[in-house]
């Protein structure tokens, strides 16, 4: 079940901020300049302690036993209850510790905050920042550079810091893993937070080695001519569902193919040819721009059930698997002219 945006009813205020734009239904505090940490803390509403106490038992002769192996994760502010499950050695990050996670991966300086918000009762964060350079492909494309977190008080998750890049011009997620090199750091909630501020730190080193390959990779794909039946071809592949479907496009048996998947890939191959943002240099009849197509489909074209599912898709579900797919894909045609899948 999709988490909605937390609303603080002792506050009457939704716990999300936004920079300039509205998003998740226009909820939440809009701002004009980028806040520092303790002021995004606030706009977001996340300016909240989270305690965690044992779980107490009624045991059948009415006595009541605490326990010293199962605790609960609770908000003293509004008394909800976030998590009822937790171990002895489950440590709560406080969401003021989220934000100094952040600052120290760059010092504090030139991070930009961008959006941050509370779902459900409080039990799940997340926060994206923005950082202050870019990745240029060609002479007029610009790719931005995020740093996006998430963490949990109900005891499911572990901490997440990932790096996320956004194409400008229409708002894609180019999130991508090369090679012996993940795009995303997990941290246990267990782990102390000196362990827990090592670990920010290779975010950072993760940012800084992903965006410096990512800037050859793009400008390199922006070079290379694609036809359209090779964009088409790479979409299907992209978009397979499981290995029976796989097997079809490939022996290229498209009439065992469900019209829901043909739907998929033909809506992601009439944005490839027809948006505006895939006729810019570097896009059109670019493997640059058949990359762009399929990170395009999930974020401007595809139907959501809400808001929050969309997020969940763009940044861990469907969507993440199917743009590392193509990403993938056009490794593959960049190194060889042909469009490989295993």
């Amino acid at each position: 079940m999709a988490h909605k945006i937390n609303r603080n009813e002792q506050t009457g205020k939704d716990s999300f901020f936004s920079v300039n734009e509205r998003a998740w239904h226009g909820l939440g505090t809009i701002v004009t300049e980028y806040p520092t940490s303790s002021e995004a803390l606030k706009f977001a509403g996340l300016d909240y302690e989270v305690l965690k106490r044992p779980n107490i038992h009624l045991l059948d002769d009415g006595t009541q036993k605490v326990s010293k192996t199962s605790f609960y994760s609770y908000r003293p502010d509004t008394g909800a209850v976030l998590g009822d499950r937790l171990g002895a050695d489950y440590q709560v990050v406080q969401n003021v510790e989220a934000f100094s996670f952040f600052d120290s991966i760059v010092g504090g300086d030139g991070i930009m905050y961008e959006t941050a918000g509370a779902l459900g009762k409080g039990e799940r964060i997340f926060i994206t920042a923005k950082l202050p350079d870019y990745i240029k492909v060609g002479k007029e494309d610009l790719i931005e550079k995020y740093l996006f977190l998430t963490t949990s008080h109900d005891g499911y998750g572990s901490i997440t810091a990932a790096f996320t890049p956004i194409r400008i011009v229409c708002n894609n997620t180019l999130s991508a893993a090369l090679e012996n090199c993940t795009n995303t750091v997990r941290i246990r909630h267990t782990q102390s937070a000196q362990d827990r501020l090592t670990e920010a730190h290779k975010v950072m080193g993760i940012s800084n080695r992903l965006s410096a390959e990512l800037d050859g990779i793009f400008n390199q794909w922006a070079k290379i001519r694609i036809t359209d039946s090779k964009v088409k071809e790479l979409i299907q592949l992209a978009m397979v569902p499981n290995r029976e479907v796989l097997r079809s496009v490939q022996a290229g048996n498209m009439d065992e193919l469900s019209t829901c998947f043909m739907n998929i890939c033909d809506n992601a191959y009439e944005y490839a040819m027809a948006s505006p943002t895939q006729q810019t240099d570097t896009t059109k009849g670019t493997l640059f721009g058949a990359y762009n197509a399929i990170t395009g489909y999930f974020q401007n074209v595809r139907s959501y059930k809400n808001e929050e599912a969309k997020f969940k898709s763009i940044m861990d579900g469907t969507g993440k698997l199917r743009t590392q797919a193509a990403f993938d894909l056009c490794m593959a045609y960049a190194k060889k002219g042909n469009i490989i899948q295993n």
